[in-house]
């Protein structure tokens, strides 16, 4: 009776020991705060979209890596997300680095239409040195092989990398890691969507590690020039305007006309624009608004010479339209001349 009263004692304190262990082994892991905006990683194919929570439970292999917590900001497709969004995103961001120390690092979950957007408006913004991860997904939560969970975890496990540090914002899809500012979404279908075909990925995420290769070398988040100012609520109006064979400028005026504080022109390779273009956006900056020129080519500088410069125009470098678009809306919140204009580009 003894020895049977002696097993069951220790049997019930080895119980009681694991029982204890769980909470204490989750308190040495490290925490991640999960950022829910919406989007395909989200969706639904009835329709609706997950809480950013719903998203979290369905990887279970989260747990075993951090202890992760979760904010709801929105739920919507990123085809709806304005720069209103990046503004409070960024301003949350900032707040909840400068309020937590011991966070490890941030996922947002987005909608892949406007993701290299608003990871390239944090990249610019953001003003601490931890990892800030954007992931998404190609599939729906409830398709066959969604992609959203493993992005998820990939995601993860590259903010908790220490190698991750002082990157700026990455993009995390398909086991790949990309820099915000060089990742464009190239295929509308395809997992593989999202690639830096220029100046390729930064690293990699493997079964075994994180393998980076390559840092980015423009300013980013806290060695960035550009923040967002304290009175800041609504940022400039900074159309992008596409060139195209037998463009006779009437967009370009029109958007001159309604106001815009610059102007983006996509234009053909290597900044080339058609003759009424020209004609117009010499107009438009000798009138004071500053004319950014951008290429519809995905790869490839825009450069400027003497004598573009001379005439007041501002050149995308290989920044794509949309992205140099946000660093005039950013550069715009107090006066800027041509020449700043044209520095921040070439060192973000």
């Amino acid at each position: 009776m003894g020895a049977l009263f002696s097993t069951l004692t220790w049997s019930a304190a080895l119980a009681a020991a694991q029982v204890l262990a769980i909470p204490l082994v989750a308190q040495e892991l490290p925490r991640v705060l999960v950022i829910a905006t919406g989007g395909t990683i989200a969706g639904q194919a009835t329709g609706g979209q997950l809480t950013g929570a719903q998203i979290v439970e369905a990887v279970p292999q989260l747990a075993e890596v951090a202890r992760i917590e979760v904010e709801e900001f929105s739920r919507v497709g990123s085809s709806a997300i304005t720069p209103d969004h990046w503004v409070r995103l960024s301003r949350r961001i900032n707040e909840i680095f400068d309020t937590d120390p011991d966070l490890a690092g941030l996922i947002v979950t987005h909608g892949t239409d406007t993701l290299e957007e608003t990871a390239y408006f944090l990249h610019l913004t953001v003003e601490d040195a931890r990892p800030v991860v954007v992931v998404g997904s190609m599939r729906n939560s409830s398709a066959v092989s969604a992609d959203g969970p493993a992005n998820l975890l990939s995601g993860a496990r590259v903010v908790l990398s220490p190698k991750a540090h002082e990157r700026g914002v990455l993009v995390v899809l398909n086991d790949e890691i990309h820099s915000a500012r060089d990742v464009r979404k190239m295929d509308n279908n395809r997992l593989n969507t999202f690639v830096s075909r220029e100046w390729g990925m930064l690293g990699i995420v493997d079964a075994d590690q994180i393998v980076f290769r390559r840092s980015p070398e423009t300013r980013h988040t806290v060695s960035s020039d550009l923040h967002l100012l304290p009175g800041t609520t609504a940022l400039p109006n900074v159309p992008v305007v596409a060139d195209f064979a037998g463009n006779d400028a009437r967009l370009l005026h029109a958007a001159h006309a309604n106001g815009a504080s610059a102007i983006v022109v996509q234009a053909f390779g290597g900044g080339r624009a058609s003759p009424a273009v020209r004609d117009a956006y010499v107009e438009i900056v000798e009138a004071g608004v500053p004319v950014l020129l951008a290429s519809r080519v995905p790869e490839g500088r825009v450069m400027g010479t003497p004598r573009g410069n001379e005439a007041g125009l501002v050149y995308a470098g290989d920044l794509s339209p949309h992205k140099a678009r946000i660093l005039l809306m950013l550069a715009l919140q107090s006066p800027t001349s041509v020449a700043q204009l044209q520095r921040l580009i070439d060192r973000h």
